[in-house]
Protein backbone atom coordinates (compact mmCIF):
# COMPACT_ATOMS: atom_id res chain seq x y z
CA UNK A 1 0.00 0.00 0.00
CA UNK A 2 5.24 8.39 -0.24
CA UNK A 3 6.54 15.13 -0.47
CA UNK A 4 7.72 17.48 1.23
CA UNK A 5 9.60 20.46 -0.21
CA UNK A 6 12.81 18.75 1.74
CA UNK A 7 13.42 15.61 3.57
CA UNK A 8 13.68 15.59 7.15
CA UNK A 9 16.01 18.89 8.46
CA UNK A 10 15.28 18.45 11.49
CA UNK A 11 16.67 15.72 13.98
CA UNK A 12 13.74 14.24 16.60
CA UNK A 13 14.44 16.62 19.19
CA UNK A 14 16.91 16.89 22.55
CA UNK A 15 19.96 15.70 20.49
CA UNK A 16 18.60 12.33 19.68
CA UNK A 17 21.78 10.36 18.11
CA UNK A 18 20.09 9.35 14.76
CA UNK A 19 22.18 7.31 12.01
CA UNK A 20 21.10 7.62 8.59
CA UNK A 21 20.96 4.90 5.84
CA UNK A 22 23.33 5.30 3.19
CA UNK A 23 24.34 2.64 0.71
CA UNK A 24 23.16 -0.93 -0.27
CA UNK A 25 24.20 -4.31 -0.30
CA UNK A 26 23.66 -8.07 0.04
CA UNK A 27 25.35 -11.35 1.25
CA UNK A 28 24.95 -14.70 0.44
CA UNK A 29 23.09 -16.43 3.15
CA UNK A 30 23.65 -20.01 4.30
CA UNK A 31 20.62 -19.88 6.93
CA UNK A 32 22.76 -20.20 10.00
CA UNK A 33 22.34 -17.49 12.58
CA UNK A 34 25.58 -16.06 13.89
CA UNK A 35 26.51 -16.46 17.77
CA UNK A 36 24.92 -13.39 18.27
CA UNK A 37 21.99 -13.74 20.99
CA UNK A 38 18.01 -13.57 20.52
CA UNK A 39 17.14 -10.42 19.81
CA UNK A 40 13.51 -8.94 21.57
CA UNK A 41 12.02 -6.42 19.37
CA UNK A 42 8.67 -4.25 20.41
CA UNK A 43 5.77 -3.40 18.61
CA UNK A 44 2.79 -1.48 18.81
CA UNK A 45 1.32 -2.34 15.51
CA UNK A 46 -0.76 -5.82 15.20
CA UNK A 47 -0.14 -8.42 13.18
CA UNK A 48 -3.30 -9.52 11.10
CA UNK A 49 -2.55 -12.27 9.78
CA UNK A 50 0.38 -15.15 9.33
CA UNK A 51 -0.78 -16.19 6.17
CA UNK A 52 0.24 -13.99 3.23
CA UNK A 53 -3.33 -14.42 0.98
CA UNK A 54 -4.62 -12.59 3.42
CA UNK A 55 -2.75 -10.17 5.63
CA UNK A 56 -2.29 -6.14 4.19
CA UNK A 57 -1.22 -4.41 7.18
CA UNK A 58 2.56 -3.44 8.22
CA UNK A 59 2.89 -5.96 11.25
CA UNK A 60 1.87 -9.22 9.19
CA UNK A 61 4.08 -7.77 6.19
CA UNK A 62 6.69 -8.20 8.96
CA UNK A 63 6.16 -11.22 9.51
CA UNK A 64 5.82 -12.11 5.76
CA UNK A 65 9.25 -10.59 5.03
CA UNK A 66 11.25 -12.34 7.41
CA UNK A 67 9.95 -15.88 7.37
CA UNK A 68 9.00 -16.46 3.29
CA UNK A 69 10.77 -15.94 0.48
CA UNK A 70 9.69 -13.77 -2.61
CA UNK A 71 11.53 -14.10 -6.29
CA UNK A 72 13.01 -10.65 -5.71
CA UNK A 73 13.18 -8.98 -2.89
CA UNK A 74 14.51 -5.43 -2.33
CA UNK A 75 18.10 -4.92 -1.42
CA UNK A 76 19.29 -2.98 1.97
CA UNK A 77 19.13 0.84 0.93
CA UNK A 78 17.76 0.01 -2.36
CA UNK A 79 14.44 0.50 -4.07
CA UNK A 80 15.44 -1.55 -7.23
CA UNK A 81 14.75 -5.18 -6.38
CA UNK A 82 17.05 -7.82 -7.11
CA UNK A 83 16.99 -11.37 -7.11
CA UNK A 84 16.10 -13.64 -4.08
CA UNK A 85 14.56 -16.86 -4.53
CA UNK A 86 15.10 -16.68 -7.81
CA UNK A 87 18.78 -16.82 -9.43
CA UNK A 88 17.18 -14.58 -12.07
CA UNK A 89 14.26 -12.69 -13.81
CA UNK A 90 13.29 -10.62 -16.32
CA UNK A 91 10.83 -9.45 -18.86
CA UNK A 92 10.81 -11.25 -22.74
CA UNK A 93 12.80 -8.86 -24.86
CA UNK A 94 10.82 -5.34 -25.96
CA UNK A 95 7.97 -5.91 -23.73
CA UNK A 96 6.49 -5.87 -20.44
CA UNK A 97 4.00 -8.43 -20.46
CA UNK A 98 5.92 -11.62 -20.24
CA UNK A 99 8.33 -12.21 -16.88
CA UNK A 100 10.27 -15.17 -16.63
CA UNK A 101 12.06 -16.19 -13.48
CA UNK A 102 14.47 -18.88 -12.75
CA UNK A 103 14.55 -20.37 -9.32
CA UNK A 104 17.52 -20.74 -7.23
CA UNK A 105 19.32 -24.24 -7.03
CA UNK A 106 18.23 -26.80 -3.78
CA UNK A 107 15.63 -24.16 -2.35
CA UNK A 108 14.15 -25.79 0.57
CA UNK A 109 11.08 -24.96 2.72
CA UNK A 110 11.93 -24.91 6.44
CA UNK A 111 10.07 -28.27 7.10
CA UNK A 112 13.00 -29.50 4.40
CA UNK A 113 9.99 -29.82 1.46
CA UNK A 114 11.60 -28.56 -1.80
CA UNK A 115 10.99 -25.07 -3.21
CA UNK A 116 9.93 -25.45 -6.97
CA UNK A 117 7.93 -23.60 -9.78
CA UNK A 118 4.70 -25.53 -8.59
CA UNK A 119 5.07 -23.72 -5.45
CA UNK A 120 5.42 -20.37 -6.82
CA UNK A 121 2.53 -20.70 -8.95
CA UNK A 122 0.08 -21.71 -6.04
CA UNK A 123 1.01 -19.11 -4.41
CA UNK A 124 0.16 -16.64 -7.21
CA UNK A 125 -3.12 -18.48 -8.20
CA UNK A 126 -4.11 -18.91 -4.37
CA UNK A 127 -3.79 -15.74 -2.98
CA UNK A 128 -5.88 -14.39 -6.75
CA UNK A 129 -8.28 -17.13 -5.69
CA UNK A 130 -9.16 -16.91 -2.28
CA UNK A 131 -9.02 -13.16 -2.93
CA UNK A 132 -9.30 -12.13 1.01
CA UNK A 133 -10.56 -8.58 1.12
CA UNK A 134 -7.36 -8.04 3.52
CA UNK A 135 -5.24 -10.04 1.03
CA UNK A 136 -2.90 -8.49 -1.76
CA UNK A 137 -5.09 -10.15 -4.89
CA UNK A 138 -4.81 -5.80 -6.18
CA UNK A 139 -1.27 -6.02 -6.32
CA UNK A 140 -1.59 -9.46 -8.71
CA UNK A 141 -4.26 -8.58 -10.62
CA UNK A 142 -2.37 -8.36 -13.65
CA UNK A 143 -1.40 -11.50 -14.02
CA UNK A 144 -3.64 -13.20 -16.36
CA UNK A 145 -1.90 -16.84 -16.21
CA UNK A 146 1.03 -18.76 -14.89
CA UNK A 147 3.03 -21.50 -16.61
CA UNK A 148 6.09 -23.75 -14.96
CA UNK A 149 7.50 -25.53 -17.82
CA UNK A 150 10.36 -27.14 -15.70
CA UNK A 151 10.69 -27.08 -11.63
CA UNK A 152 12.79 -23.92 -11.96
CA UNK A 153 11.08 -21.55 -14.61
CA UNK A 154 8.20 -19.85 -13.66
CA UNK A 155 6.36 -17.76 -16.63
CA UNK A 156 4.24 -14.80 -15.68
CA UNK A 157 2.09 -13.87 -18.70
CA UNK A 158 0.47 -10.36 -17.73
CA UNK A 159 -2.62 -8.86 -19.11
CA UNK A 160 -1.32 -5.87 -19.95
CA UNK A 161 1.77 -3.83 -19.89
CA UNK A 162 3.35 -4.08 -15.96
CA UNK A 163 6.52 -3.13 -15.73
CA UNK A 164 6.37 -2.18 -12.11
CA UNK A 165 6.03 -5.99 -11.67
CA UNK A 166 9.04 -7.20 -10.57
CA UNK A 167 8.76 -4.64 -7.23
CA UNK A 168 5.04 -5.45 -6.53
CA UNK A 169 6.51 -9.80 -6.16
CA UNK A 170 9.30 -8.25 -4.18
CA UNK A 171 7.03 -7.13 -1.41
CA UNK A 172 4.43 -9.78 1.11
CA UNK A 173 2.36 -10.00 -2.09
CA UNK A 174 5.44 -12.58 -3.49
CA UNK A 175 4.97 -14.80 -0.47
CA UNK A 176 5.77 -18.31 -1.68
CA UNK A 177 4.42 -20.51 0.52
CA UNK A 178 4.38 -24.95 0.58
CA UNK A 179 1.18 -26.39 -2.11
CA UNK A 180 1.63 -29.07 0.84
CA UNK A 181 1.39 -27.30 3.26
CA UNK A 182 -1.66 -24.53 2.35
CA UNK A 183 -5.29 -25.07 1.47
CA UNK A 184 -5.50 -23.98 -2.23
CA UNK A 185 -9.44 -22.52 -1.45
CA UNK A 186 -8.94 -21.44 2.31
CA UNK A 187 -6.89 -19.32 4.39
CA UNK A 188 -4.38 -21.00 7.17
CA UNK A 189 -6.30 -19.93 10.39
CA UNK A 190 -3.97 -22.27 13.07
CA UNK A 191 -1.53 -19.00 13.59
CA UNK A 192 1.27 -21.13 11.73
CA UNK A 193 3.88 -20.13 8.95
CA UNK A 194 5.49 -22.35 6.44
CA UNK A 195 8.07 -20.31 4.16
CA UNK A 196 11.74 -20.61 2.87
CA UNK A 197 12.53 -17.14 4.14
CA UNK A 198 15.57 -16.76 6.07
CA UNK A 199 13.79 -17.58 9.51
CA UNK A 200 11.23 -19.85 10.73
CA UNK A 201 7.91 -19.08 12.80
CA UNK A 202 8.27 -21.23 15.62
CA UNK A 203 5.32 -19.63 17.75
CA UNK A 204 2.74 -16.73 17.20
CA UNK A 205 0.52 -15.85 20.40
CA UNK A 206 -1.56 -12.79 20.99
CA UNK A 207 1.56 -12.11 23.44
CA UNK A 208 4.33 -12.24 20.97
CA UNK A 209 5.85 -14.36 17.73
CA UNK A 210 9.12 -16.05 18.35
CA UNK A 211 11.79 -16.58 15.34
CA UNK A 212 14.41 -18.70 14.85
CA UNK A 213 17.02 -18.67 11.83
CA UNK A 214 16.19 -20.96 9.04
CA UNK A 215 18.86 -23.91 8.57
CA UNK A 216 17.04 -24.63 5.07
CA UNK A 217 17.52 -21.07 4.14
CA UNK A 218 19.34 -19.80 1.07
CA UNK A 219 19.40 -16.59 -0.37
CA UNK A 220 20.43 -12.80 -0.47
CA UNK A 221 20.59 -12.33 3.74
CA UNK A 222 23.22 -13.43 6.31
CA UNK A 223 21.37 -13.97 9.91
CA UNK A 224 23.09 -11.84 12.29
CA UNK A 225 21.53 -13.48 15.77
CA UNK A 226 20.15 -16.53 17.16
CA UNK A 227 16.75 -15.71 16.78
CA UNK A 228 14.42 -12.53 16.87
CA UNK A 229 11.03 -12.64 19.74
CA UNK A 230 8.31 -10.32 19.08
CA UNK A 231 6.48 -9.01 21.50
CA UNK A 232 3.12 -7.24 20.94
CA UNK A 233 1.83 -4.44 22.43
CA UNK A 234 -1.37 -3.86 21.00
CA UNK A 235 -1.67 -0.24 20.86
CA UNK A 236 0.25 0.38 24.11
CA UNK A 237 2.64 2.95 23.52
CA UNK A 238 3.58 4.24 27.23
CA UNK A 239 4.21 0.08 28.03
CA UNK A 240 6.54 -0.57 25.20
CA UNK A 241 8.67 2.26 26.11
CA UNK A 242 8.02 1.48 29.58
CA UNK A 243 9.65 -1.98 29.02
CA UNK A 244 12.32 -0.94 26.63
CA UNK A 245 13.65 1.67 29.67
CA UNK A 246 13.49 -1.10 31.78
CA UNK A 247 14.99 -3.66 29.89
CA UNK A 248 12.09 -6.09 28.99
CA UNK A 249 12.86 -5.47 25.35
CA UNK A 250 16.33 -4.85 23.06
CA UNK A 251 14.27 -2.50 20.20
CA UNK A 252 10.98 -0.29 20.05
CA UNK A 253 10.25 -0.29 16.59
CA UNK A 254 6.58 1.24 15.49
CA UNK A 255 4.55 2.84 17.67
CA UNK A 256 6.35 4.88 20.10
CA UNK A 257 5.70 8.81 20.20
CA UNK A 258 8.15 11.49 20.09
CA UNK A 259 7.37 12.49 23.45
CA UNK A 260 7.96 8.93 24.22
CA UNK A 261 11.13 9.20 22.83
CA UNK A 262 12.45 12.55 24.55
CA UNK A 263 11.56 10.95 27.56
CA UNK A 264 13.55 7.65 26.92
CA UNK A 265 16.84 9.50 25.72
CA UNK A 266 16.64 11.84 28.89
CA UNK A 267 16.27 8.84 31.39
CA UNK A 268 19.64 6.94 29.29
CA UNK A 269 21.19 10.13 30.17
CA UNK A 270 20.52 10.13 34.02
CA UNK A 271 20.67 6.43 34.46
CA UNK A 272 24.02 6.30 31.91
CA UNK A 273 22.18 3.76 30.14
CA UNK A 274 22.46 4.37 26.57
CA UNK A 275 19.53 4.25 24.56
CA UNK A 276 20.02 5.09 21.15
CA UNK A 277 17.27 6.26 18.44
CA UNK A 278 18.27 4.98 14.97
CA UNK A 279 16.74 7.27 12.22
CA UNK A 280 15.83 5.68 8.08
CA UNK A 281 14.13 7.43 5.52
CA UNK A 282 10.56 6.02 4.78
CA UNK A 283 7.95 6.87 2.08
CA UNK A 284 4.90 6.51 5.12
CA UNK A 285 2.21 9.33 4.18
CA UNK A 286 -0.58 10.51 5.53
CA UNK A 287 -3.34 12.94 2.97
CA UNK A 288 -6.77 14.69 4.04
CA UNK A 289 -9.51 12.98 1.99
CA UNK A 290 -12.49 14.74 0.45
CA UNK A 291 -15.41 12.75 -0.24
CA UNK A 292 -15.84 14.29 -4.03
CA UNK A 293 -20.07 14.12 -3.54
CA UNK A 294 -20.30 15.28 -0.19
CA UNK A 295 -22.49 18.74 0.11
CA UNK A 296 -19.52 20.84 1.47
CA UNK A 297 -16.23 19.19 0.81
CA UNK A 298 -17.66 18.44 -2.22
CA UNK A 299 -17.04 21.67 -3.01
CA UNK A 300 -13.73 22.97 -4.80
CA UNK A 301 -13.68 26.50 -3.41
CA UNK A 302 -13.61 24.94 0.04
CA UNK A 303 -10.78 22.29 -0.73
CA UNK A 304 -8.60 25.55 -1.94
CA UNK A 305 -9.62 27.29 1.43
CA UNK A 306 -8.27 24.56 3.38
CA UNK A 307 -4.98 24.02 0.85
CA UNK A 308 -4.39 27.92 1.86
CA UNK A 309 -5.12 27.54 5.65
CA UNK A 310 -3.44 24.27 6.27
CA UNK A 311 0.35 25.05 8.02
CA UNK A 312 1.91 21.57 7.81
CA UNK A 313 5.28 23.03 9.44
CA UNK A 314 3.13 23.72 12.37
CA UNK A 315 1.81 20.65 12.79
CA UNK A 316 5.38 18.40 11.99
CA UNK A 317 6.19 20.81 14.88
CA UNK A 318 4.35 20.81 17.49
CA UNK A 319 2.41 17.19 17.28
CA UNK A 320 5.14 15.29 15.32
CA UNK A 321 7.74 16.54 16.72
CA UNK A 322 10.04 16.55 13.54
CA UNK A 323 9.52 12.89 13.01
CA UNK A 324 8.14 13.63 10.14
CA UNK A 325 8.42 16.44 7.27
CA UNK A 326 5.85 18.30 5.11
CA UNK A 327 4.45 17.07 2.25
CA UNK A 328 3.37 18.70 -0.37
CA UNK A 329 2.51 16.24 -3.53
CA UNK A 330 1.26 12.93 -3.83
CA UNK A 331 4.79 11.24 -4.67
CA UNK A 332 7.10 11.82 -1.64
CA UNK A 333 10.47 12.60 -1.77
CA UNK A 334 13.12 10.24 -2.08
CA UNK A 335 10.93 8.56 -4.81
CA UNK A 336 11.40 8.81 -8.12
CA UNK A 337 8.53 11.52 -9.98
CA UNK A 338 8.43 13.84 -6.65
CA UNK A 339 7.65 17.12 -7.37
CA UNK A 340 6.07 20.20 -5.28
CA UNK A 341 2.96 20.32 -6.97
CA UNK A 342 1.04 21.78 -3.78
CA UNK A 343 3.65 24.13 -2.51
CA UNK A 344 3.67 25.54 -5.77
CA UNK A 345 -0.21 26.20 -6.18
CA UNK A 346 -0.96 27.28 -2.86
CA UNK A 347 2.48 28.18 -0.75
CA UNK A 348 3.86 26.60 2.14
CA UNK A 349 2.86 29.02 4.64
CA UNK A 350 -1.04 29.73 6.01
CA UNK A 351 -2.58 32.71 3.33
CA UNK A 352 -6.26 33.29 5.16
CA UNK A 353 -6.79 35.89 2.12
CA UNK A 354 -6.40 33.62 -0.75
CA UNK A 355 -8.45 31.21 1.57
CA UNK A 356 -11.32 34.13 1.84
CA UNK A 357 -11.18 35.04 -1.53
CA UNK A 358 -11.70 31.34 -3.27
CA UNK A 359 -14.74 31.07 -0.58
CA UNK A 360 -15.97 34.09 -1.54
CA UNK A 361 -15.55 33.51 -5.37
CA UNK A 362 -17.70 30.68 -4.85
CA UNK A 363 -20.49 32.83 -3.14
CA UNK A 364 -19.61 31.07 0.22
CA UNK A 365 -19.65 34.11 2.59
CA UNK A 366 -20.81 32.13 6.14
CA UNK A 367 -18.67 29.80 8.06
CA UNK A 368 -18.19 26.45 6.60
CA UNK A 369 -19.06 23.83 8.78
CA UNK A 370 -16.64 20.77 8.88
CA UNK A 371 -16.35 18.01 10.51
CA UNK A 372 -12.74 16.35 10.23
CA UNK A 373 -13.11 12.50 10.75
CA UNK A 374 -9.97 10.66 12.32
CA UNK A 375 -9.20 7.10 13.74
CA UNK A 376 -7.64 6.75 16.83
CA UNK A 377 -4.59 4.25 16.81
CA UNK A 378 -4.67 3.13 12.93
CA UNK A 379 -2.67 6.02 11.57
CA UNK A 380 0.02 6.56 14.92
CA UNK A 381 -1.13 8.07 18.58
CA UNK A 382 -0.71 11.21 16.74
CA UNK A 383 -3.44 11.20 14.36
CA UNK A 384 -6.43 12.59 16.97
CA UNK A 385 -4.59 15.41 18.33
CA UNK A 386 -3.16 15.91 14.79
CA UNK A 387 -6.90 16.92 13.17
CA UNK A 388 -7.70 18.49 15.97
CA UNK A 389 -4.86 21.08 15.68
CA UNK A 390 -6.19 21.16 11.83
CA UNK A 391 -9.33 22.10 13.27
CA UNK A 392 -7.99 24.94 15.28
CA UNK A 393 -6.06 26.40 12.55
CA UNK A 394 -9.25 26.56 10.48
CA UNK A 395 -11.02 28.19 12.92
CA UNK A 396 -8.49 30.38 13.63
CA UNK A 397 -9.25 31.97 10.34
CA UNK A 398 -12.39 32.81 10.81
CA UNK A 399 -13.52 31.44 7.80
CA UNK A 400 -14.59 27.62 9.08
CA UNK A 401 -16.23 26.27 11.95
CA UNK A 402 -14.57 22.60 12.27
CA UNK A 403 -15.12 19.83 15.14
CA UNK A 404 -13.51 16.33 14.91
CA UNK A 405 -14.86 12.90 15.81
CA UNK A 406 -12.96 10.06 16.16
CA UNK A 407 -13.84 6.33 15.62
CA UNK A 408 -12.53 2.86 15.94
CA UNK A 409 -11.07 1.56 12.79
CA UNK A 410 -13.52 -1.02 11.80
CA UNK A 411 -16.35 1.05 11.84
CA UNK A 412 -14.22 4.05 10.35
CA UNK A 413 -13.83 1.97 7.52
CA UNK A 414 -17.68 1.04 6.94
CA UNK A 415 -18.45 4.66 7.18
CA UNK A 416 -16.36 5.72 4.46
CA UNK A 417 -17.73 2.71 2.19
CA UNK A 418 -20.65 3.75 3.17
CA UNK A 419 -20.05 7.90 1.87
CA UNK A 420 -20.95 9.16 5.69
CA UNK A 421 -17.64 11.46 6.08
CA UNK A 422 -16.51 14.72 4.30
CA UNK A 423 -13.18 14.61 5.48
CA UNK A 424 -11.14 11.97 6.51
CA UNK A 425 -7.81 11.37 7.18
CA UNK A 426 -5.51 8.07 5.36
CA UNK A 427 -1.96 6.49 5.90
CA UNK A 428 -0.19 4.89 3.64
CA UNK A 429 2.50 2.56 4.03
CA UNK A 430 4.04 1.80 0.29
CA UNK A 431 4.13 -1.84 -0.61
CA UNK A 432 7.21 -1.22 -2.82
CA UNK A 433 9.13 2.21 -3.54
CA UNK A 434 7.47 3.44 -6.98
CA UNK A 435 5.23 6.69 -7.50
CA UNK A 436 2.99 3.89 -9.53
CA UNK A 437 1.94 2.69 -5.17
CA UNK A 438 1.59 6.60 -4.49
CA UNK A 439 -1.09 6.46 -7.33
CA UNK A 440 -2.94 3.63 -8.83
CA UNK A 441 -3.92 2.83 -5.23
CA UNK A 442 -5.69 6.46 -4.99
CA UNK A 443 -6.54 7.05 -8.49
CA UNK A 444 -7.34 4.48 -10.30
CA UNK A 445 -9.92 2.08 -10.70
CA UNK A 446 -11.49 0.75 -7.30
CA UNK A 447 -9.21 2.66 -5.50
CA UNK A 448 -8.68 2.69 -1.57
CA UNK A 449 -9.73 5.80 -0.89
CA UNK A 450 -13.40 5.21 -1.24
CA UNK A 451 -13.69 9.49 -1.86
CA UNK A 452 -15.79 9.15 -5.41
CA UNK A 453 -12.86 10.80 -7.43
CA UNK A 454 -12.64 10.04 -11.00
CA UNK A 455 -10.55 11.37 -13.56
CA UNK A 456 -10.02 10.01 -16.83
CA UNK A 457 -7.08 11.20 -17.90
CA UNK A 458 -5.53 10.27 -14.84
CA UNK A 459 -7.13 6.70 -15.33
CA UNK A 460 -7.39 6.19 -18.69
CA UNK A 461 -4.17 7.81 -20.18
CA UNK A 462 -1.34 8.46 -17.76
CA UNK A 463 -1.49 5.20 -15.10
CA UNK A 464 -1.95 2.80 -17.80
CA UNK A 465 0.99 4.38 -20.01
CA UNK A 466 3.51 4.63 -16.42
CA UNK A 467 3.12 1.02 -15.95
CA UNK A 468 4.32 0.11 -19.78
CA UNK A 469 7.80 2.00 -19.13
CA UNK A 470 10.47 0.11 -18.09
CA UNK A 471 12.38 2.75 -17.30
CA UNK A 472 11.36 3.82 -14.19
CA UNK A 473 13.33 7.45 -14.34
CA UNK A 474 11.77 8.09 -17.40
CA UNK A 475 7.98 8.02 -15.95
CA UNK A 476 9.22 11.55 -14.78
CA UNK A 477 7.14 13.62 -16.60
CA UNK A 478 4.26 11.63 -16.61
CA UNK A 479 4.10 11.41 -12.86
CA UNK A 480 4.46 15.23 -12.68
CA UNK A 481 1.79 15.89 -14.76
CA UNK A 482 -0.41 12.91 -12.80
CA UNK A 483 0.36 15.40 -9.32
CA UNK A 484 -0.49 18.66 -11.10
CA UNK A 485 -3.96 17.41 -11.76
CA UNK A 486 -4.77 16.30 -8.24
CA UNK A 487 -3.32 19.54 -6.97
CA UNK A 488 -5.89 21.36 -8.95
CA UNK A 489 -8.57 19.45 -8.51
CA UNK A 490 -7.49 18.70 -4.58
CA UNK A 491 -9.04 15.14 -4.22
CA UNK A 492 -6.49 14.57 -0.82
CA UNK A 493 -4.27 16.75 0.54
CA UNK A 494 -1.02 15.76 1.46
CA UNK A 495 -0.10 16.50 5.20
CA UNK A 496 3.19 14.56 5.96
CA UNK A 497 5.42 12.17 5.07
CA UNK A 498 6.76 9.89 7.76
CA UNK A 499 10.65 8.97 8.89
CA UNK A 500 11.12 5.58 10.20
CA UNK A 501 12.79 5.11 13.51
CA UNK A 502 13.91 2.66 15.86
CA UNK A 503 14.74 3.21 19.54
CA UNK A 504 17.23 0.32 21.23
CA UNK A 505 19.66 -0.11 24.12
CA UNK A 506 23.31 0.15 23.17
CA UNK A 507 23.85 -3.57 23.11
CA UNK A 508 21.88 -3.70 19.21
CA UNK A 509 23.94 -2.79 16.01
CA UNK A 510 22.36 -3.33 12.62
CA UNK A 511 19.12 -0.84 13.36
CA UNK A 512 20.31 1.68 10.32
CA UNK A 513 19.66 -1.35 7.87
CA UNK A 514 16.14 -2.18 8.55
CA UNK A 515 14.99 1.31 8.03
CA UNK A 516 14.36 2.59 4.29
CA UNK A 517 12.12 3.15 1.72
CA UNK A 518 10.90 -0.81 1.10
CA UNK A 519 9.53 -0.61 4.30
CA UNK A 520 11.53 -4.26 4.87
CA UNK A 521 11.95 -4.22 8.46
CA UNK A 522 15.20 -6.74 8.34
CA UNK A 523 15.22 -8.97 11.34
CA UNK A 524 18.46 -10.65 10.08
CA UNK A 525 20.65 -7.38 9.77
CA UNK A 526 19.96 -6.94 13.56
CA UNK A 527 22.89 -7.89 16.16
CA UNK A 528 22.67 -7.93 19.77
CA UNK A 529 26.03 -7.91 22.01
Amino acid sequence: MKARITRGTTPIAVGLSAVLLAGCGSEQGDGAGSDSGRVVVGMSDEVLATDPADGYDPGSWLLFNNVFQSLMSFPKGSSTPQPEAAEKCGFKAGGSTVYTCTLRDGLKFSNGNAVTSEDVKFSFERALKIDSDSGPGPMLSTIDRIETPDDRTVVFRLKVPDATFPSKIASGAGSIVDHKEYDGDALRTDGKAVGSGPYKLDSFSEKEAVFSPNPEYKGTAGVRNGGVTLTFFHGDQKKLASALEQGGIDVAYRGLTAPDIEALQAASVSDKQEIKVVEGSSAEVQHLVFNMKDPVAGKLAVRKAMAHLIDRDALVRDIHRATASPLFSIVPAGVAGHNTAFFDRYGGRPQPDKARKALRSAGITDKVKLTLWSTPSRYGPATDPELRAIAKQLNDSGLFDATVESVEFEQYEKDIKAGKYGVYVKGWVPDYPDPDNFTAPFFGRNNVLGNNYDNQQITGRIIPETSAIADRAATGDKFEQLQNLVAEEIPVLPLWQGKQYAVANGQIAGLEWTLDESTVFRFWEIKKG
